[in-house]
């Protein structure tokens, strides 16, 4: 991994400056100690020793003592060389480059918070990626291969390489504060794994995982995902549907991933604190006429859905609203649902 190999070459960096160092310490405490020099004629005479610039000995040295620094002139040497080497290796092959641009994508991770996390860059991947970005929300993608790291930041996303399933990889890409993580790796267990250390870091986080079988559509259930969607059983659906309902099912995507959108659909939480219109009817809150989106459904906080709500229907603490308009109206919905949030949410943008 391009974080380890940095690491290391940090390390062997580090390595040889101590050694260079305990050789200068070894060579200082000689000449002092048994040849008895003072402390600054003792490191001047190994400085020049260990750079062997050529100059005469400070004091007339014996027998022993030019042995002696001989073997500090061979030590220096050696450990200098190993400086110049190492050092000449991470230049010619962009450690150093590498080591800035880890620290920025570090520091880039540090600062998302309420993001999303893409395990796995394949092809179901990407193309996740691709919707997210469609969508204008923050994501980071993680992936185990080097090749398919760097084909994410290629495509300008934030990317890192870890093994997804594993928890220091997870609080790596912020896990803590992100609000769903999505596991797409080709393998069942591994999305398994994934999802139990996602929900295990953070309990709060909804996971979606990609299935390949019945089998494991239900282990990942079980397992804690929020959501499991299998490519083989969703794929043969949409096709039986565009085959026995065309039009529904060209209008559904067009309104859901098309890329000139006149119609979106979006869901709005109705939080007590924020929004004004809690406890009333539909009717009363005059939704539909105050920003022209259409509420299709209604989920309540047990889960029990209400496709097609009338006028007569409350709106309670906790509801879904999912809600069909063109970008305006269901940005109009936004602000008039929670005023008190929208204006928090531009301050910092204004100040």
């Amino acid at each position: 991994m391009p974080e380890q190999k940095y690491q290391r070459i940090q390390q062997e960096l580090m390595a040889g400056a101590i050694a260079l160092g305990c050789v200068f310490v070894i060579g200082t405490l000689w000449y002092c100690l048994v040849e008895g020099w003072s402390w600054e004629d003792a490191a001047y005479m190994t400085v020049i020793t260990l750079a062997t610039v050529g100059y005469g000995e400070t004091h007339p040295l014996g027998s022993r003592g030019r042995l002696f620094t001989i073997a500090l002139i061979l030590m220096g040497v050696i450990n200098i060389g190993y400086i110049v080497n190492r050092f000449t290796q991470a230049v010619i092959e962009g450690y150093f480059q590498e080591g800035i641009r880890l620290r920025q994508q570090r520091r880039l991770m540090e600062s998302l918070t309420g993001h999303y996390i893409i395990c796995g860059f394949s092809r179901t991947g990407r193309q996740i990626a691709k919707e997210f970005r469609a969508e204008g929300v923050a994501f980071v993608v993680i992936d185990s291969e080097l090749e398919s790291v760097q084909r994410a930041q290629t495509e300008g996303y934030i990317a890192y390489q870890g093994d997804a399933t594993l928890d220091e990889s997870l609080v790596r890409v912020g896990i803590e504060r992100a609000i769903c993580i999505v596991a797409a790796l080709p393998s069942d267990a591994e999305n398994l794994y994934t999802v139990l250390s996602a929900k295990t870091l953070n309990p709060g986080i909804r996971a979606i995982a990609r299935a390949s079988t019945e089998e494991a559509l239900q282990k990942l259930q079980r397992g804690g995902a929020d959501a499991v969607i299998s490519p083989y059983i969703t794929g043969g659906k949409r096709m039986a549907a565009a085959a026995l309902r065309p039009q529904i099912l060209d209008f559904v995507d067009g309104i859901l991933s098309g890329s000139d959108r006149q119609l979106y659909m979006e869901e709005f939480l109705l939080e007590p604190a924020f929004c004004p219109f809690v406890g009333q009817t539909l009717q009363k809150a005059k939704l539909r006429s105050q920003t022209g989106a259409l509420v299709l459904a209604i989920r309540r906080t047990d889960g029990n859905l209400i496709g097609g709500p009338t006028g007569d229907t409350v709106l309670m603490p906790g509801d879904t609203l999912i809600c069909m308009g063109t970008a305006e109206q269901l940005r109009s919905l936004n602000q008039i649902l929670g005023p008190i949030l929208s204006q928090k949410l531009r301050k910092p943008k204004n100040s």
